[in-house]
């Protein structure tokens, strides 16, 4: 008679097991995708990168026939995008008349890394021809490259930026991008870099090989940030290098390895400073005076902010101390006084009104006695 019932536990029982691992299985499930899409969703968010069907007076004709390799630049860029952080590459042809441009749009993990991009095309642009027109617009953590066989008009160059723009993150570029002083700049010898390979590469661009040696003491691995400019002002010239910290502290460290490394060739004329968390390098100056006029042109002011409003501590007079404090004595006697009439005055009336009710009822009053004399004690009597 019980093997039914055991048979209906035994059932129950995997039921509940079922239940258990099938919920396992879902949170499990939940928890992979949730993870493959915070991996996964900047590429998957690039790669759905819907082109507009017209830039101005440029129609979309489609995906580009042109060499993957060759409109990235391929070797030695590919693997400078990658340090940068490069996501996705997508490319688009667009036709006015006869005309083509090739477009390519570069997706990068952040604005810094898409603000490299952007100094590395500056200076390595890939061409078909001499009669080519090129233009590259930047915006956050995109980078698109234009190269096409006729000029792109105004509008259709702001149609682009605006659309760039709409796509991106919307994240500034790297402050450090705006301390290069901009005047007697060569154009076109800007570089920004966040890592060792960008940093070589930033040296052969601007012709200091003897100062590639810096790379390893540069601190990229604390997260510093380098930016290259040349400059010429008549018969003067130099590179000027800025490397900024995230703190005043990794710079100061950083800055001895550095005085020691250009201590060795004192020909060069280099030398290094530190202003806060930005060490400023003038590579092979022709002149000291040209260096720190150089250095000194650096856009860079530090800033120390509290976190809360200052105040004015000052002490009230001694006069109105004393004031304040026979105020408050008297105002406590009063107090005082009229509380203890009220408390007395209540008592009195009460048992004159009430006497023997209210308070000091004999049934409740209860004397000590010594037993000194016979004669009882009446509560009453001491009333």
């Amino acid at each position: 008679m019980r093997q039914p019932q055991l048979i209906r536990a035994g059932t129950s029982a995997s039921l509940l097991v079922s239940n258990i691992i099938g919920l396992m299985r879902s949170r499990f499930t939940i928890f992979a995708t949730l993870t493959a899409l915070l991996l996964f969703g900047p590429s998957l968010r690039a790669a759905e990168v819907q082109w507009p069907a017209k830039l101005g007076l440029w129609s979309d004709s489609g995906p580009s026939p042109r060499n993957t390799a060759e409109m990235n630049g391929g070797g030695k860029r590919d693997v400078l995008m990658q340090e940068a952080g490069l996501l996705n590459v997508a490319f688009r042809v667009y036709v006015q008349g006869e005309h083509k441009a090739y477009f390519t749009l570069r997706t990068f993990h952040d604005s810094s890394g898409a603000y490299e991009a952007l100094t590395l095309l500056q200076n390595h642009l890939v061409k078909a021809d001499q009669k080519d027109f090129a233009r590259t617009i930047y915006r956050s953590n995109q980078v698109l490259d234009i190269v096409s066989d006729a000029e792109v008009d105004a509008e259709s160059g702001n149609d682009a930026a605006k659309w760039v723009q709409s796509i991106s993150d919307g994240v500034a570029a790297p402050p450090i991008a705006g301390y290069l002083p901009g005047q007697n700049r060569l154009p076109g010898s800007d570089r920004y870099a966040l890592g060792p390979l960008a940093f070589r590469d930033a040296m052969t661009v601007v012709g200091r090989l003897d100062a590639a040696s810096l790379v390893d003491l540069a601190g990229f691995n604390s997260h510093a940030e380098a930016m290259f400019g040349k400059y010429k002002s008549g018969k003067d010239e130099a590179t000027l290098l800025l490397i900024e910290y995230p703190t005043p502290q990794l710079a100061e460290l950083h800055l001895r390895h550095l005085q020691r490394a250009l201590s060795v060739d004192k020909k060069s004329g280099s030398s290094v400073e530190r202003k806060g968390s930005l060490l400023s390098i003038v590579l092979a100056p022709t002149s000291a005076e040209y260096a720190e006029k150089l250095r000194g042109a650096v856009n860079y002011e530090t800033e120390v902010t509290w976190n809360e409003p200052s105040t004015t501590a000052t002490d009230p007079p001694i006069t109105s101390t004393l004031v304040k404090i026979i105020i408050a004595t008297m105002v406590l006697m009063g107090m005082a006084f009229v509380l203890g009439i009220a408390f007395g005055g209540v008592r009195i009336i009460t048992k004159r009104l009430f006497p023997g009710k209210v308070f000091d009822r004999p049934a409740r009053m209860e004397v000590l006695q010594l037993g000194l004399s016979g004669k009882p004690i009446d509560p009453r009597d001491m009333y």
